[in-house]
């Protein structure tokens, strides 16, 4: 209880300095001078994200759930499905404080490790604690990233690119409260509420094919046929976060992303990963709109406003037959526009591809499809 309400003065102070700094008057452009770019227009949104702080972004209401490690590995996922999230803090009881994030990744991971057949229940998951499964799975999992609510949000990004990472905490040092969970949708669509405001870049209206934003080779595909552990596999194995399904003619007739493996928790399928993605998508086809689809030729500010508004994590290329020709990501885009103009690439991720271009497909932390 004392930590509820040590939690609530914290969103509530943070909530104030956002609420003086918005009743400013002046146009957003002269707050963040953007008369001093001159004639370099890659700076704008660099411009725009060092002005914002983390707790700008913080909206007003939000669920956010926490586990201790001492809870079972199998009650922490149906937690996530019965609350709707996908993902969650981690807080260690003994240490007093928060270690790691529990992802759908590690989920799959899991679930990788310990499948053998339909016929075999996975004991494991069934009665390990998330500290058991932490230490068991070490080499697996990764330090806490996490930013300060008064670090900008330009930091936030480079954290979230650089570290390859798609949830990014907001702790307060001063409590040591997680207030809200950053991420790469969270930031786009914080940035599409004051587009009007700025000026518009001349690379907006150039197409993904011209500026070669996206992966346009070696996609990673399945068919519907493919057996769910198949596909966990090549989650894992290729770096990927979704799979576009593809019939026996190379056409796009679905998507299996990693989200979509929470479900085996919901319907308690998860002991027979033979099945195939196709069945294992029917519970949500009640639902799904279908694949959200792009071509190369379309405009990057088009792109933008279509992965905005669908609130995908990405968008499948495709050409006039609908055959996969490329997969463009909400990461691609921010390190497009925020990561790129400033030259501060990770170099690590520029080696894995010897044509030195971004690969979207490659999964850049634990999950991006989630």
């Amino acid at each position: 209880m004392q930590r509820i309400r040590s939690f609530r003065r914290s969103f509530r102070h943070y909530q104030q300095r956002l609420k003086k700094k918005l009743l400013s008057s002046d146009p957003l452009c002269d707050k963040i001078d953007i008369a001093d770019l001159g004639d370099d227009e890659n700076l704008i949104y660099i411009k725009f994200f060092q002005y914002f702080r983390c707790y700008d972004i913080i909206p007003i209401s939000a669920k956010l759930v926490v586990f201790d490690t001492q809870l079972l590995v199998k009650k922490a996922f149906f937690a996530l499905v019965h609350n709707g999230v996908r993902a969650a803090p981690l807080w260690d009881s003994s240490r007093q404080e928060f270690v790691g994030m529990l992802t759908i990744t590690d989920f799959i991971h899991i679930l990788r490790t310990y499948y053998k057949s339909p016929l075999v229940k996975m004991e494991e998951l069934e009665e390990h604690k998330l500290e058991t499964w932490r230490n068991v799975l070490k080499e697996k999992t990764k330090p806490l990233v996490s930013i300060e609510p008064d670090a900008g949000l330009y930091e936030a990004i480079k954290k979230l690119i650089h570290g390859k990472v798609h949830r990014l905490p907001v702790i307060d040092p001063q409590t040591g409260n997680v207030l809200y969970i950053l991420t790469h949708k969270r930031i786009l669509r914080f940035l599409f509420l004051y587009f009007s405001e700025l000026p518009r870049p001349s690379y907006l209206n150039q197409t993904l094919q011209d500026l070669q934003l996206g992966t346009f080779y070696n996609i990673a595909t399945a068919k519907e046929d493919t057996p769910v552990i198949t596909a966990l596999n090549l989650f894992v194995e290729r770096r990927v976060s979704a799979l576009p399904l593809v019939n026996e003619h190379g056409k796009v007739v679905d998507i299996y992303a990693k989200f979509d493996v929470i479900n085996l928790a919901a319907e308690k399928t998860y002991n027979n990963l033979d099945v195939t993605v196709k069945k294992a998508l029917e519970h949500r086809h009640q639902w799904f709109e279908g694949v959200v689809k792009c071509k190369a030729h379309d405009t990057l500010g088009a792109v933008l406003e279509i992965l905005v508004k669908a609130e995908v994590h990405r968008l499948v290329m495709v050409d006039d037959n609908d055959h996969v020709v490329g997969v463009v990501s909400l990461s691609d885009i921010l390190r497009f526009l925020v990561i790129r103009p400033t030259g501060d690439e990770n170099p690590s991720r520029i080696e894995e591809d010897p044509r030195g271009e971004v690969s979207v497909s490659e999964e850049q932390s634990q999950d991006e499809g989630e």
